[in-house]
């Protein structure tokens, strides 16, 4: 029932991911106004169960009165369903605290997570890349900063399809010894593990394409994240004016047209759908609130993705093999 848009944008872009992925749907919310979304399209052939909520998270309410006073909000009954066994993941464009107080106290954690951590998944020169905790956590140890890395390198191999996903840390020099204490233990103990590291990254080389994980605590993952979101809307504002302030580059415009959609798409948040929170017992992916129904579809693909490819397994197996090095 969340986001800018409310459910017209959820119920078409869920149905969009079912019908491409042979998906079934658990739609939580206001029953009337959603069999009225569904009415709207042809779901025959799909798997679509719908189940009422008298009550919604606004985008006001703070975290922890919809975990005690909203019992019957979509997102806790959402993730009441997975707790229960009756569905594997969540997908929310609503109020992001929330979805994330849920996720954590609802669903819990999955065995041996110390602590839960937002994906970001951004684009680069060479294929998407996976920069975590990207806000979950703002103050972070060096046995959560290498527990992201693990659930990071387990969402870039089972998800997007990596077959040995490189993994780096943020740090304010490539060459090892640089970088905080936090930094420093962290590198330690990657080097010592089983991951594919790469070292030290500087967040010039992020967007190269040379690293597929990129690993960090929530307070500078989320900067980073930010950033990158505003220099990439700066950008594109930039470019439309420069190439509308003249009659040669209004022609060139238009004749780019086609590469200048492919680059929209390129920096477009919608390409990904939303932000998973890895190392739950279940997956919740948290969209932007604008998402539009393309978004949507993306990120119930990538929980269909999630789920198909057993990623919860191999996060315990990947937890246990180094149990040594993280203590």
């Amino acid at each position: 029932m969340g986001g800018d848009s409310g459910p017209s944008v959820v119920v078409q872009g869920a149905l969009d991911a079912a019908k491409e992925m042979g998906l079934a749907l658990i739609l939580v919310g206001d029953e009337t106004i959603l069999r009225g979304e569904l009415s709207r399209s042809d779901t025959s052939g799909l798997d679509i169960d719908v189940v009422h909520t008298t009550e919604v998270a606004g985008m006001t309410d703070k975290p922890s009165d919809v975990l005690r006073r909203k019992k019957d909000s979509s997102i806790q009954v959402a993730c009441r369903l997975v707790k229960e066994g009756r569905a594997d993941g969540v997908v929310s464009a609503g109020n992001s605290g929330a979805s994330v107080a849920c996720g954590m106290f609802v669903i819990g954690r999955a065995k041996g997570v110390l602590r839960p951590a937002f994906a970001g998944i951004l684009p680069t020169v060479k294929r998407p890349m996976v920069l975590l905790d990207v806000g979950a956590n703002v103050d972070s140890r060096p046995e959560h900063l290498f527990q992201f890395a693990l659930l990071g390198e387990v969402l870039a191999r089972d998800v997007l399809g990596y077959a040995q996903p490189r993994v780096g840390i943020l740090s304010i020099g490539e060459e090892e010894g640089k970088g905080n204490s936090l930094v420093k233990e962290t590198f330690d103990r990657l080097k010592a593990s089983s991951l594919r590291f790469v070292g030290n990254m500087e967040g010039r080389d992020v967007f190269t394409g040379d690293v597929d994980v990129v690993v960090c605590d929530g307070f500078v993952g989320n900067v980073a994240l930010k950033l990158s979101e505003g220099l990439a809307s700066s950008m594109a504002k930039v470019l439309k004016r420069e190439l509308m302030s003249s009659w040669l580059g209004k022609i060139g415009t238009f004749l780019a047209k086609g590469r200048l959609r492919s680059f929209a798409r390129f920096v477009d948040y919608a390409e990904y759908g939303g932000a998973p929170l890895l190392g739950l017992a279940g997956i919740v992916i948290v969209c932007h609130g604008a998402s539009n129904p393309r978004a949507i579809s993306s990120a119930v693909k990538m929980a269909g993705r999630f789920v198909e490819s057993g990623a919860n397994e191999h996060i315990k197996k990947a937890l246990e093999e180094h149990q040594g090095i993280n203590g």
